[in-house]
């Protein structure tokens, strides 16, 4: 299957996936295991629920979307981090979730999330979204970066302009953070969910 067979308008979403995936697993690969029970900047979570909530949602959540399944109760309470080399699990799952949005059929349509019913591209979009935000909230708790192309970076951006108001609804984002008109769109993306995009450098260090 190449990008060429994908529903036209969704193959660039399907590569900016596969590109924040691959940026996930790279990211879940530097996470000490002596940091787990750090804080993060995320209220009440430390780092491993925050992972713990990354891996489900962006790798087993996006195949179960893909393939119109629900989420076992057993994966929503499982703590991966607690499982050896979930590191490499959580690649190899993001890997599945991956190839299962290169059907064409998996684009179509509605999900069914339960309490309604979210166009198929939207919930792709929102999870690449959930993808990279979530990545630079691991990467910045554990003192790594986050590397996306600007591509992807202005694809984020507008995922979040369109679904902030949705996701503050419901105390997903927190109030928008100032940054520069100017600012590169990742950061743009960043303050519009309300995190401030400069905690990254001070937990680099710059």
């Amino acid at each position: 299957m190449t990008h060429d067979d994908l529903t036209p308008g969704t193959d660039e979403i399907h590569a900016h996936m596969a590109e924040c995936a691959a940026e996930a697993a790279r990211i879940a690969r530097g996470v000490p295991a002596d940091r787990l029970s750090e804080p993060t900047h995320c209220p009440g979570w430390d780092v491993r629920a925050l992972v713990n909530h990354w891996v489900l949602y962006t790798s087993h959540g996006l195949e179960h979307r893909a393939l119109r399944k629900e989420l076992p109760e057993e994966l929503t309470s499982r703590d991966f981090t607690a499982e050896p080399g979930w590191a490499e699990a959580y690649a190899a799952q993001l890997s599945r979730a991956v190839a299962a949005w290169a059907d064409p059929a998996a684009w179509q349509g509605e999900i069914d999330l339960g309490m309604a019913e979210v166009a198929a591209v939207d919930i792709a979009s929102l999870v690449v979204k959930e993808m990279a935000v979530h990545g630079w909230d691991v990467a910045t708790a554990t003192g790594q970066e986050l590397r996306i192309s600007p591509e992807a970076a202005r694809f984020v951006l507008d995922v979040v302009e369109k679904h902030g108001d949705l996701y503050r609804q419901y105390d997903g984002f927190a109030d928008p953070v100032p940054v520069p008109g100017d600012a590169p769109a990742f950061d743009r993306a960043l303050a519009a969910s309300g995190r401030d995009p400069r905690l990254s450098r001070t937990a680099l260090g710059r």
